[in-house]
């Protein structure tokens, strides 16, 4: 069985109704089954799942795809993982023929590992006293390190890449991995907190000094081909179990304030290692939890990041709230002041965005002066605005009332106009997409695309498709008519959600190909409409060919020349 139709065993051996339907309720309607889509702020269902096709396609996000694409999306893995995954859920074992999917990049989790191991031998040997001292007074017990990971890099230069190149690892991938700096170790005389990605796999460290030293607190690991800062979450997977028990995440800046948190049974926690959410972090939220806590620094900057994460958060779909730290503490220094219990009492009486943007909007803001007083209304009533619930617009409306001394009825007034405008913006936006989506194609790019739908439903189409030699002027449509025809020779059949997995690393074909099954015509097709497609597809040709041509001799010089092309054009004509 070679590869194609290991993958195509897997996929047909699972069904996307169910599997789909594990992560969002799907209900029947007609033929399809239709859910809200899991990967953004579904108002009203626009997930279709062809249980015929055996692909999914959501009509708002336009993500689309088979079992393969949906879980990749879902679990946020690559397709190998994917294909390993779904392969032992159906009992399809992937030795011997599909050694081609192995990770080129499995040396470097290989590294990365080892170096890891090796930091934490480090820790509990005679010159990893001083450093164990150190955590030790900070709060970290054997056990946190031995749950993080952490370890030493020793006061010794070459003691760590001595160690791999004596287990035949070169300099060259040892500097691309930014563990060798030029002859010697990157990381000497630090506390190392290994870094991972969301399989668990260390992908890096941070090495933070312990002793009185000129250089930087912390030094990390730069970017390397399997570590993206941008899309890593510290603690990611650490957290899933206590995620599912809390039903929520929480949200901090830094690892030691996972690190701190967990000492203290607070182990719901990831880490941006950063400020800014990304789109990646975004996606990798989703999986653990719709529930979240921002619990960020409490300094300027930290409520600033808190603010602007907190908006991003929200059109994502999740529910925020916002652990408000003040005096400029962090989350790791709060817990050792002030300690567990009123660390819990934080989360517990955590506020909601829209009152923690609130209050940030209240700062520095001069009550006595009617301007001040004014723009921070208009603020206010934008933000209460975005709020979908009536109930609780009502209430924010009553608090600004009393909070103003400006009466209900003017303040509702003046809210009523933003969400009138809000509401007109929508309509125009609905109404502009509408519109775009509802251009008509022209004939010949209706003809081609219908035609290539009949050849991935159609064998018989295939057959003329080969007869005719039949030419797309769209290098797109004709690369996709060649790649039909080649895989029904190759493997007998065209089943769409297999093309789809053959497709994959064909992204421009990819995009005509979730064009062509978007749409909607008959299962049956006669000879009179196949003629008929090859017949606007063949004259377009044609026509194009007698523009190309008379250009050609508009710029010739040769009156020969011209004359043998003004022959091809008569000739084309007749043909036409």
């Amino acid at each position: 069985m070679n590869n194609q139709n290991t993958i195509n065993d897997i996929r047909s051996k699972i069904d996307i109704v169910e599997l789909i339907g594990e992560y969002a309720p799907l209900e029947q309607k007609g033929s399809h089954f239709w859910g809200s889509c899991p990967f953004h702020k579904d108002k009203s269902p626009s997930l279709m799942v062809d249980p015929q096709k055996q692909t999914f396609n959501c009509w708002s996000c336009h993500r689309s795809g088979n079992v393969f694409n949906f879980y990749q999306e879902i679990e946020n893995v690559d397709f190998k993982e994917a294909l390993k995954a779904l392969g032992e859920r159906v009992g399809v074992s992937l030795t011997g023929g599909i050694s081609s999917f192995d990770s080129r990049y499995s040396k470097y989790y290989e590294i990365y590992d080892l170096s890891s191991k090796f930091y934490q031998l480090m820790l509990n040997t005679d010159s990893g006293k001083e450093a164990k001292e150190y955590l030790k007074k900070r709060g970290i017990d054997d056990e946190t390190i031995k749950e993080f990971g952490i370890g030493l890099a020793p006061n010794e230069k070459n003691k760590l890449v001595s160690y791999l190149q004596k287990k035949n690892y070169d300099s060259n991938t040892l500097s691309d991995l930014w563990l060798l700096n030029g002859e010697v170790d990157t990381f000497i005389n630090r506390i190392m907190f290994p870094l991972d990605d969301r399989n668990g796999r260390v992908v890096g460290f941070s090495g933070r000094i312990y002793t009185e030293s000129n250089f930087s607190k912390y030094m990390n690991t730069k970017e390397t081909p399997i570590f993206k800062k941008g899309s890593c979450l510290y603690h990611y997977k650490s957290s899933k179990e206590y995620v599912r028990i809390e039903k929520s995440v929480i949200i901090m800046e830094g690892f030691m304030d996972v690190i701190r948190a967990s000492t203290i049974g607070v182990k719901n926690t990831v880490a941006l290692m950063g400020t800014a959410l990304t789109d990646e972090q975004i996606v990798l939220l989703k999986k653990l939890s719709l529930n979240v806590y921002l619990c960020l620094d409490g300094d300027k900057p930290g409520l600033d990041a808190a603010l602007h994460n907190g908006e991003t958060l929200e059109k994502a779909g999740f529910n925020v709230k916002v652990i408000y730290l003040k005096d400029d503490e962090d989350p790791d220094s709060y817990i050792l002041k002030y300690g567990k219990e009123k660390f819990i009492s934080l989360i517990e009486n955590a506020l909601n965005y829209s009152d923690f943007k609130i209050s940030r909007l209240k700062m520095d803001i001069d009550f006595s002066s009617p301007d001040e007083l004014t723009k921070y209304i208009e603020n206010v009533l934008k933000e209460i605005s975005l709020v979908e619930s009536e109930i609780t617009r009502e209430i924010m409306l009553k608090k600004l009332a009393t909070e103003t001394n400006v009466s209900y009825n003017t303040l509702e007034k003046n809210l009523n106009e933003y969400l009138n405008a809000k509401d007109s913006s929508y309509i125009k936006q609905q109404n502009f997409i509408s519109k775009e989506e509802n251009i008509r194609k022209d004939k010949y790019t209706r003809a081609s695309l219908e035609f290539l739908y009949y050849m991935l439903i159609n064998p018989k189409v295939i057959k003329v498709y080969d007869s005719k030699k039949l030419y797309f002027i769209d290098s797109n449509m004709r690369n996709l008519a060649g790649e039909i025809s080649y895989y029904y020779h190759n493997y007998g059949d065209i089943l769409i959600a297999d093309f789809y997995t053959y497709l994959n690393d064909k992204k421009e074909l990819l995009v005509v190909f979730e064009e062509v099954i978007k749409l909607s015509l008959d299962e049956e097709i006669n000879d009179y409409v196949i003629d008929d497609y090859v017949r606007v597809i063949s004259d377009y040709n044609v026509r194009q060919e007698i523009v190309r041509l008379r250009e050609l001799m508009m710029k010739e010089s040769d009156e020969l020349e011209k004359a043998k092309i003004a022959e091809k054009i008569r000739l084309l004509r007749i043909e036409e």
